[in-house]
């Protein structure tokens, strides 16, 4: 498990060297102005000698390859850099936002995970029953509903209409104070719907391995034995039918990242997804290429996440791979 961690570190450095080029090559080619952003409204005034001095100040008027080549000397000395946009250090930036865009993204998976895995195994037991059809039927729905649809739906329901939920933000209006109850009401309605949108393919997954598992001959010799059904669908099928459902985890994760930037827009949640828009119109180089490597390692610990739950699971699997 250590050798396989250690060799996926080491392929993880080239692919992270190339995504935070990538991301200094992007920006450099698209038509946004990262002076004209920083400046605003004042930019329309200023003389060009002014403009000049703030792009020169800014590290905007080098060439691509040196502005990338000095990003990443000072990243691996622990300097991000300073936000153009943000006015105040990228590592600060992240710091305040990431723990909250953490937050939502954990609730949301443990709700896909948990309410996945306990549909999948009740429709399994019964395949064609009512649960069986009616879960299936609404997981397909929701695979190809966007996330940002049903968080608006959800506020127009949960908020609007039924007025049992806030609508968004991280506090109620006008408190200053930002305290557990306020943190934990505000999440219900993000947390529920990024959870929902990832849901189906867990459903999917758990329902399909564990029917497979229920026809398999070890899980016909527990009932032989007279094991009650619990038993046997929870020691048996349950955990031969998770094995497939642990390789998507990993896969899961850009989709998790991307659904919860679209959440958090939608609920005004004060993680990521702000800077992430603001960094990219704006062509905030230093702030972009950060919150990119950490969105890519993300994918990478994810991945690799599901490989070790996988070879734990079954200690058929070697981790020589």
């Amino acid at each position: 498990m250590a050798r396989m961690a250690g060799r996926r570190t080491l392929l993880a450095a080239p692919v992270l060297l190339l995504v935070t080029f990538g991301v200094f090559a992007v920006a450099d080619a698209s038509p946004f102005d990262p002076v004209k952003a920083y400046t605003g409204t004042a930019g329309l005034t200023a003389s060009q000698e002014s403009l000049d001095q703030i792009r020169a100040n800014l590290g905007v008027d080098q060439p691509l390859v040196t502005r990338w080549w000095n990003w990443l000397t000072s990243a691996l000395t622990g300097d991000l850099g300073d936000s153009s946009v943000m006015r105040q250090p990228v590592a600060d930036v992240i710091a305040e936002r990431v723990g909250w865009s953490a937050l939502l993204a954990a609730a949301a998976f443990a709700l896909a995970i948990l309410l996945g895995t306990a549909l999948g195994v009740l429709a399994a037991r019964r395949r064609g029953g009512w649960l069986d059809r009616v879960a299936s039927s609404a997981a397909y729905t929701l695979e190809a509903a966007p996330a940002f649809w049903l968080g608006l739906l959800a506020i127009w329901l949960f908020a609007l209409k039924l007025g049992v939920l806030p609508a968004g933000g991280l506090t109620d209006t006008g408190s200053d104070v930002v305290t557990f109850d306020q943190v934990a009401t505000h999440l219900v309605l993000p947390a529920a719907v990024l959870g929902i949108s990832q849901l189906p393919w867990f459903f999917l997954y758990v329902r399909q391995g564990v029917a497979d598992a229920l026809d398999e001959d070890p899980v016909r010799g527990a009932r032989a034995r007279g094991l009650s059904e619990p038993v046997v669908l929870l020691g048996h099928a349950l955990r031969s039918g998770m094995l497939p459902m642990l390789t998507l985890i990993g896969s899961r994760v850009p989709e998790l990242i991307t659904g919860a930037l679209l959440v958090e827009t939608v609920f005004s949640w004060p993680g990521i997804a702000a800077a992430t828009v603001e960094a990219a119109t704006s062509a905030d180089f230093p702030l972009l290429a950060a919150l990119t490597v950490l969105a890519t390692a993300a994918v990478l610990i994810g991945n690799l996440l599901s490989d070790l739950l996988y070879g734990l699971a079954d200690p058929r699997v070697g981790f020589d791979g």
